[in-house]
């Protein structure tokens, strides 16, 4: 019986340990999780997209990029259901991640000591603040509390907006809607809004892979956030997702046009082109070069690979 004791213990212990050592993930700790990606990276060793994959991925609807995930092996990518300061208003940027947990009083005074430690100020829920970049969404698992859940006000969201020029996504709830309504550019996908104050809630995970729903978020995924939903795009696939959508709707008005020249018939344009009508495809994106949203490199890389 004491060795059973004892070997619980150990257990419990470890676990512990485990817990805090995971609490903010390390540079290594990021590179390793998104070894996919090989371009440039943030300081904090998250991917960092390219600034014009993102402003162009904001034009994609969810149903496109949720199709090219799908196709890629992702499943859990897409969470609903959301309360928006502004419904018509996208947000649009790099994933920096948190995680809260109920409180448990030993394991967050360990917590706040080695984030302390570390240089880190305030209270725990001001930590991933301090680490935003312009062009990040705060992305926060607040396990769908609403009363006493309310990550930030509007003091805080202006310190977001300052830092970042982006909004949140919290699987949690905030206060103060009147005065973040205030904040030009600033936008939230909430699951409530209650006039309490954060109680009885502690920081788990920081820049590391986190839950928003039925989703999970990756540090660094391209979060992308309209009426319908949000979808978490891994990052080595924004590229790919944005030039689908884009060739797409690129094929689609070279077809309406056509179909109005009565040049094809709709079975013609709505099946696997011919070569004839690729090649007419081809001569008219030379003809329209400002109709392209890409470079001409990138399109024609693309549809070297697409089975049309």
């Amino acid at each position: 019986m004491k060795k059973a004791k004892l070997f619980i213990l150990a257990i419990l212990c470890l676990l512990e340990t485990s817990f805090i050592y995971a609490q903010i993930s390390s540079k290594t700790d990021v590179e390793y999780y998104t070894a996919e990606w090989t371009g440039e990276r943030l300081s904090d060793g998250r991917p960092k997209v390219p600034d014009n994959i993102i402003e162009r991925m904001k034009n994609i609807s969810i149903e496109e990029a949720w199709g090219v995930l799908r196709n890629e092996g992702f499943h859990n990518q897409f969470e609903g259901n959301w309360m928006m300061i502004h419904d018509r208003q996208t947000i649009c940027g790099r994933a920096l991640t948190a995680t809260y947990l109920p409180k448990h009083s030993s394991f967050e005074e360990r917590a706040k000591k080695k984030g302390q430690d570390a240089g880190r100020i305030g209270a725990m829920n001001s930590w991933p603040i301090d680490m935003l970049q312009n062009g990040d969404v705060y992305v926060a698992d607040a396990f769908g509390k609403i009363v006493d859940g309310t990550l930030i006000g509007d003091n805080l969201g202006n310190s977001i907006y300052a830092k970042s020029k982006n909004g949140v996504v919290f699987n949690g709830s905030l206060r103060d809607l009147q005065g973040l309504e205030k904040i030009e550019g600033f936008n939230a996908y909430v699951k409530g809004w209650d006039p309490s104050f954060i109680q009885e809630m502690m920081l788990y995970g920081l820049n590391a892979p986190t839950r928003i729903g039925r989703a999970i978020v990756m540090p660094g995924d391209i979060v992308l956030a309209k009426r319908e939903g949000v979808i978490f795009i891994p990052s080595y696939l924004a590229e790919k997702v944005v030039i689908n959508a884009e060739f797409i709707a690129l094929r689609d008005e070279f077809g309406i046009e056509k179909l109005k020249e009565g040049k094809y018939t709709p079975g013609e344009i709505d099946t696997k082109w011919t070569d004839e009508i690729k090649k007419d495809f081809l001569t008219w994106l030379d003809s329209n070069p400002d109709k392209l949203p890409m470079t001409r490199e990138e399109l024609d890389a693309y549809m070297k690979k697409r089975n049309w």
